[in-house]
């Protein structure tokens, strides 16, 4: 289990398929990688805690209502996941895809709640936020690279780094964050006990659940 939150609960989700239910997993086999995350979008409102599944309708609005491309859009995606579950296998754009996950996991709200209304997607976009995530990736940024572009398996994803970085300026950096921890769990990059540590430092600065940022983090001291 994970201890994440939003749209990054999903990208967990998505990068561990011995933890789907068996339904999501002949979801995917059947109907392709579309159809199965919209069902773990619905999930989300049954799985979370409150917080976390309204985190995952503004995460997903954080996103669509970027001006990030439909290829950073991807990158990002694929590069916090194992590659299983891109929208592009299914010929589906990627802001369009965020739109269906977003109907998907309003209806299950509003099965669950019928007056609910969507929180604002309130992306966090301040200066001091920024410059302290993206010092924070700096020290891995390389090491991310090397493991996303020079390992065939699952496949080479150029481009992963500025990707992230691109949402953390341009949409948001609690997300862009959280994604870019996604995506050095995903590719097992090492930490050393430096980033290890501003990296926690960022997640009280969010507000994570506790064990959000270590959670199966390759981390080394």
């Amino acid at each position: 289990m994970t201890e994440d939150i939003g749209l990054s609960w999903m990208a967990a989700q998505c990068d561990d398929l011995e933890d789907l239910p068996p339904d999501e997993l002949d979801c995917l086999a059947e109907h392709g990688p579309v159809a199965a995350t919209l069902r773990i979008a619905a999930r989300s409102v049954t799985d979370l805690d409150r917080s976390g599944a309204l985190r995952f309708g503004q995460d997903v609005r954080r996103l669509s209502q970027s001006p990030l491309s439909d290829g950073t859009l991807r990158t990002v995606w694929v590069g916090a996941t194992d590659h299983v579950f891109d929208p592009a296998k299914d010929g589906v754009r990627a802001r369009d895809w965020l739109g269906l996950l977003e109907e998907a996991w309003l209806s299950a709200e509003r099965r669950a709640h019928p007056a609910f209304v969507p929180p604002a997607a309130a992306p966090v976009t301040d200066c001091e936020s920024r410059r302290a995530v993206l010092r924070a990736m700096c020290p891995l940024a390389d090491g991310l690279t090397d493991a996303a572009e020079k390992h065939v398996y699952p496949l080479p994803l150029p481009g992963l780094v500025p990707a992230l970085e691109q949402v953390v300026v341009h949409a948001c950096a609690d997300l862009g964050y959280r994604l870019f921890l996604r995506a050095l769990k995903a590719y097992f990059v090492l930490i050393d006990k430096t980033s290890h540590d501003a990296f926690i430092v960022l997640g009280r600065r969010f507000g994570y659940p506790a064990l959000l940022v270590e959670d199966n983090l390759n981390y080394q001291e």
